[in-house]
């Protein structure tokens, strides 16, 4: 469930463009009234006042908006004015493509979307940057992890319930036999279950494998398998169960320990606030005894404190 909190009476799009641009007039950027129109609408609702504002001032206002903001918030508002694809897309290339390479960052995102999004996505990525998402992943990555990446981005997995226990039973025993039954892994039998199966089936898969040899599959891809590639089994497997829970863990690492990962906080936030937020907070308070809103609080400050809190929702 999204926690995107919308008017009841929504102002027209173009007398939002208008707002927006007298916000950004004078010495000086309104970011109070940049941030009270922009995030709070839905993503529908901000492609119309993008498409107004270059009607009426011939100018794009996600480049105003880079102008205009700074830091953190601008980060975090320039990813939040894309279409969901597009911003997929954004953060897949900054991560493959920045300043700092983020696997990490490019392994959560293909990983833990649907194949329908992933469809969107690529052609997004085509679209906005001028090469096939293939080909960066293929540049910026090796190995098992770079097979499995390519092999979850080709595959058009089914995204129904429908499960077939024959067949659960038979990939639950390929593991096995492919990781703790032998010496040394089998990575192709993970990199194919992983990439061919649906959510719902790696879900069955996991609960046979735990039922047939009285041990977690999550245990067994950590004990057989290592680094990138791990990461992105783990995060199938996670998502394919239950995703809150997994991008609750993701927020809270973001914000452990000294210092606070912007990158992941904004990731999240901006990515899911339209999806599963309001379950994502549920998840963090029931794991971590606390308050998402609370500890975005706690970790940032200004305008871009402001913005998260506006999208991920204030507790009542």
């Amino acid at each position: 469930m999204a926690s995107l909190s919308v008017p009841p009476v929504l102002t027209p799009p173009r007398d939002d463009a208008v707002a927006l641009h007298k916000a950004f007039k004078g010495f000086g950027c309104d970011s109070t009234t940049v941030t009270n129109i922009l995030a709070h609408r839905d993503s529908a609702q901000r492609a119309l006042i993008l498409h107004e504002y270059k009607a009426m001032y011939h100018q794009d206002l996600y480049h105003r908006l880079a102008t205009e903001l700074s830091g953190n918030h601008k980060n975090a508002m320039l990813l939040w004015v894309l279409d969901p694809a597009g911003r997929d897309a954004t953060i897949l290339n900054q991560a493959l493509n920045g300043d700092i390479t983020d696997l990490r960052a490019a392994t959560e995102v293909i990983c833990s979307r649907t194949p329908s999004q992933l469809q969107i996505m690529k052609q997004a990525y085509r679209a906005r940057f001028g090469c096939y998402l293939e080909h960066d992943i293929t540049e910026r990555t090796y190995g098992d992890h770079q097979k499995l990446l390519l092999a979850y981005l080709g595959v058009r997995r089914n995204e129904g319930p429908e499960v077939d226990p024959s067949a659960v039973t038979d990939d639950a025993r390929e593991l096995y036999q492919a990781g703790e039954k032998r010496v040394g892994t089998d990575e192709r039998a993970f990199i194919r279950i992983f990439s061919e199966r649906s959510w719902a089936h790696m879900v069955s898969v996991a609960n046979a494998y735990q039922h047939m040899y009285a041990r977690s599959l999550e245990k067994a891809v950590k004990s057989e398998t290592t680094g990138n590639f791990q990461f992105g089994l783990l995060t199938i497997l996670r998502c394919a169960d239950t995703p809150a829970k997994y991008f609750a863990k993701v927020l809270h690492k973001a914000m452990k320990g000294l210092g606070t990962s912007n990158a992941a906080l904004t990731r999240v936030a901006v990515t899911r606030t339209e999806v599963d937020m309001k379950y994502i907070k549920a998840e963090y308070h029931n794991k971590y005894k606390g308050s998402l809103a609370e500890a975005i609080h706690s970790e940032t400050s200004g305008n871009y404190r402001t913005f998260l809190l506006s999208l991920v929702g204030r507790d009542r």
